[in-house]
């Protein structure tokens, strides 16, 4: 192979898109950005075999955008991801590669969202649409969306695609496509099912396979956090409290999740911005400007949005999602221990993380050590300390007259020295600093004592612990309701891969329901008990029986045991059990 062009101007790219590329902060491609774009490019079919991290979505994306005709309003490339988060971010940094070219539309396509919307901009005409498997061939069938003017197919993670059961899916939607195409294979390793799939639809397709040397970031402590979805922003604050770093950057997967995050931390009085694609390259510059001045110390940032940040002063780094390129987790947390200085490196890890996690191990040759959450009173003990060393420090600055005539007057009042200085530290602690608020992994686990340590639980004793606990809440006449909630039985639970997120995510969409709609979302082992606000439960139902999520069809009932609501009685109607009996006639 010859040796890897040093700019993206030597690969053949327009200038259109070399200025986006610039503009992002990109000079340099990676090893299978350098060998794929110009063969892609050519036309040839190509399997490109890389590790997680190496830079593949830039390496079939810069090259579709180029290959796309803006004139023509109809589906030309089409994406196949594994997961719905894929799909939304290779979405995402398709729109920002492409900026430059005006009337550019690029859909994601995935299940748990409404069908409807997706209808309605494939309609308008989708230039490039990412998708999973199970959702697209859903439009197929409808007659929604219209394959034959596809020129190139791309499935991104072949492997994992397979793995996750979509090899059907994947073959059906491959079989659907016309003939005279370009197909391209990027998978992290050459599985026999991904070598079935090469052989069954590519065209003597040319093989890149890249050789990923581990990466390693000097002088940062790297830490991984387990903790559910929803403490995630708590567990963030309850970090910056205790490590009070000077500035921190916080970075998420998905603008939507920036925004959350952002309005979340502003609510908690902390002094944060926002960077993704969505901001101007004014107020880019303008955010920067009052980060590196430490206008605001908390930055909130994607991936993308965030290249070409050049600050030494960064202390912290918060994996807020976890990356779906181990490179860019590298990207991520080299920018803090710059210039000679330590940094830490704080990961979060929620759902099915643990996996990411191992892939970015092996990608940089360093563990990440997982960490205990930290408590709230390990985040009042240091909001002590503080008030503490404060009141030290200013015990030798000489006493001011009105004050010393203050506590006397309190004296003679009949308080004490020690009464006087316990309400002054409480009010000082009020005033300074912000309430902690719980979250479920503050509470003992059921059946635990909370000074005995977490003993690991074989799958099957925790399957049967859950199903237990159901048939007790069976027989003794349902769950206990929370006020104006109405328990849901849901068929789909943690067997078929799913998280409270990702059901959450789903009833919101396709209901379309206001914030705070949905409680609890107990997760067992095939199926998951939801709560729902009672004047919402009927419409929940309603709108999800067509929904899908993890490839299964959603179905949102009352549970057996639980009634659904009654209407009240109209006119002179009265239920059958409450007329009184029919005589019988001799």
């Amino acid at each position: 192979m010859e040796a890897s062009p040093t700019q993206f101007s030597d690969l053949g790219l327009s200038p259109q898109i070399l200025a986006a590329v610039n503009a992002l902060g990109f000079r340099n491609p990676s090893a299978i950005q350098a060998a794929a774009i110009p063969l892609v490019l050519q036309g040839m079919d190509i399997v490109g075999l890389s590790q997680t991290g190496s830079g593949k979505t830039a390496a079939f994306g810069l090259p579709a955008l180029q290959k796309v005709r803006l004139s023509e309003y109809s589906t030309q490339a089409l994406i196949l991801c594994p997961t719905r988060e894929l799909s939304i971010q290779v979405c995402e940094q398709l729109l920002l590669l492409g900026a430059n070219q005006g009337g550019l539309s690029v859909v994601p396509i995935y299940g748990g969202a409404p069908m409807d919307r997706q209808c309605r901009l494939l309609q308008k005409g989708a230039h490039i649409v990412t998708a999973t498997p199970g959702r697209l061939l859903d439009h197929v069938r409808r007659g929604s969306i219209d394959l034959s003017n596809v020129r190139m197919v791309i499935l991104d993670e072949a492997d994992r695609m397979l793995d996750m059961g979509f090899r059907d899916e994947v073959e059906a939607v491959l079989g659907a496509l016309p003939e005279e195409r370009q197909t391209l294979f990027f998978s992290a390793t050459m599985s026999p099912g991904v070598d079935a799939l090469i052989r069954r639809f590519g065209r003597s397709p040319k093989t890149i396979k890249i050789q990923q040397d581990a990466a390693t970031v000097q002088g940062v402590d790297q830490r991984s956090y387990v903790l559910r979805e929803s403490s995630k922003v708590e567990i963030l604050c309850r970090i910056l409290e205790i490590d009070s770093p000077r500035l921190a950057l916080v970075f998420c997967n998905t603008k939507r999740t920036a925004d959350d995050c952002t309005e979340s931390l502003l609510a908690r009085g902390y002094q944060v911005d926002r960077l993704h694609g969505d901001i101007s390259q004014i107020q880019r510059e303008r955010t920067l400007n009052r980060f590196r001045e430490g206008v605001i110390d908390v930055l909130v940032a994607t991936d993308v949005a965030a290249r070409g940040i050049d600050i030494d002063e960064v202390d912290a780094v918060f994996n807020f999602d976890i990356p779906f390129e181990a490179e860019d987790y590298v990207h991520r947390i080299g920018r803090t221990a710059r210039a000679g200085r330590t940094g830490k490196a704080h990961t979060f890890v929620a759902g099915r993380g643990f996996g990411k996690i191992r892939q970015i191990e092996q990608y940089t040759g360093c563990r990440i050590v997982e960490t205990p959450l930290p408590t709230r009173e390990a985040v009042e003990a240091k909001r002590m300390d503080l008030i503490r060393d404060a009141v030290r420090e200013n015990l030798a600055l000489p006493e001011r007259p009105k004050f010393q005539a203050q506590l006397e007057s309190l004296v003679a009042e009949g308080y004490t020295l020690e009464e006087i200085a316990n309400t002054l530290f409480s009010l000082v602690r009020v005033a300074a600093c912000r309430e902690t608020q719980e979250i479920p992994e503050d509470r003992p686990r059921k059946h635990e004592k909370p000074d005995r340590p977490e003993r690991p639980v074989r799958r099957s004793q925790a399957q049967n612990e859950e199903e237990e606990a159901f048939r007790d809440a069976r027989l003794a006449g349902g769950p206990e309701k929370n006020g104006a909630f109405t328990e849901l039985f849901l068929n789909i639970g943690r067997a078929s891969g799913a998280q409270p997120g990702d059901i959450a995510g789903m009833i919101y969409s396709e209901a379309q329901l206001p914030k705070g709609t949905l409680g609890r979302i107990q997760l067992l082992h095939k199926h998951s008990l939801v709560d729902v606000k009672t004047e919402f439960a009927q419409k929940v139902i309603d709108s999800t029986r067509e929904a899908t999520l993890k490839g299964i069809r959603v179905r949102l009932d009352y549970p057996r045991f639980q009634e659904a609501p009654r209407p009240e009685p109209k006119g002179r109607y009265r239920p059958r059990e409450s007329r009184a009996p029919r005589k019988r006639r001799d």
